[in-house]
């Protein structure tokens, strides 16, 4: 009998790749002007965005009507998404103040999506997938389902849902299509890490490929967040680096007594464009400090920090934030050919795909 060939070599310093085992990923971070050739499409479309036009229309009703705002002092970035929800449902006043923000906001998304949608890397895009925090909540809903009525008024046949996993687990879950499988095999899960403008995530993802091939059963079984922007301490890069560090040394521990055999891996999503030697080109400005800078490298930061897991050389490989939390919804696109994700964070992440 013939000698098996050995598995395909998996190489640390391969990252953003764009050929990946079920799909190619044909673009993402596009930072596509307005038409007056100074803006961003992006800014309209942020969470950023919304709080911002949100308190600009409790402004004017408070002029219009008088009296003190419904909602308080606090800003709408203050308040949160929770305490919006409970607004919405159980003050009738701000109620009305959101609703009016949220018909504003939607049609900014949809200028957005149909921004994109002309561009020559969404040219054929079926279906938009919407994700980030801001669509975990009851006003995010409300915002992408007008959004869906808009561009159907358009006679746009496109089709948009919701991000099936909890923003702070896609983000990870998405690494399980990303990561060669025979760096898995022998393993249960892998750590796995979401950088965000504002939250860091950490998470042991274990990919129940043995329940489900297509991976759909992948789940995160201990998750850590972080709100790196709250924290007057992580104002540098390096502060990122040593929370991140202490977040999968947590993780670690947890798998060995939990007996989880963790994968000598660690697969990081970060804003950006990343380069394949695993630098960052462009895209950070909401990270504190120089993320971009020649004499940074992450991948190598955190190796030093995690040099082993399992008792085996880390490897850790680097790729863009929104196409990794896009890549959770894989699959769930099997009806389709061509896809994207837009997601609503501090900023707005971009990618989009063709299946194979």
């Amino acid at each position: 009998m013939p000698a098996q060939p050995p598995a395909p070599a998996f190489h640390s310093d391969i990252h953003g790749s764009l050929a990946l085992p079920a799909l190619t990923v044909d673009s993402y971070s596009l930072e596509l002007r307005e038409a007056d050739g100074e803006h961003f499409v992006g800014d309209r479309a942020s969470r950023t965005a919304f709080c911002h036009t949100l308190d600009g229309w409790r402004k004017q009703f408070k002029a219009m009507h008088g009296g003190d705002d419904p909602m308080g002092t606090a800003s709408a970035g203050e308040l949160g998404k929770k305490r919006l929800d409970v607004l919405l449902h159980e003050n009738a006043d701000a109620a009305d103040t959101i609703r009016v923000a949220v018909e504003d906001f939607a049609h900014q998304l949809a200028h957005v999506a149909e921004t994109f949608l002309k561009h020559k890397k969404w040219q054929g895009v079926q279906r938009i997938i919407v994700g980030g925090g801001f669509q975990q909540s009851d006003v995010g809903e409300l915002a992408i389902a007008r959004t869906a009525e808009l561009l159907k008024k358009d006679k746009l046949r496109i089709d948009i849902r919701r991000l099936h996993h909890h923003p702070d687990e896609g983000g990870l879950i998405g690494w399980v299509h990303v990561v060669p499988a025979n760096v898995l095999r022998g393993f249960d899960a892998m750590l796995a890490v979401d950088i965000g403008g504002t939250n860091v995530r950490c998470g042991i993802v274990r990919p129940n490929r043995d329940l489900a091939p297509d991976l759909s059963r992948a789940e995160v079984v201990q998750r850590e967040k972080w709100s790196h922007a709250e924290d007057e301490d992580a104002t540098r890069r390096v502060h990122v680096i040593d929370g991140i560090a202490e977040m999968l040394e947590k993780l670690a521990a947890y798998a060995k007594r939990k007996e989880i055999r963790l994968a000598p891996f660690i697969g990081v999503a970060c804003p950006g464009v990343v380069l394949k030697d695993g630098a960052i080109a462009a895209g950070t400005q909401n990270l504190p400090g120089d993320w971009e800078s020649p004499t940074f490298h992450l991948p190598t930061a955190l190796r030093e920090k995690i040099p082993q897991v399992h008792g085996e050389e880390t490897r850790v490989l680097l790729h863009n934030d929104a196409v990794v939390q896009g890549l959770s919804e894989l699959p769930f696109t099997s009806d389709v050919k061509r896809w994207g994700v837009l997601t609503v964070g501090t900023g707005l992440g971009n990618a989009s795909y063709t299946n194979r």
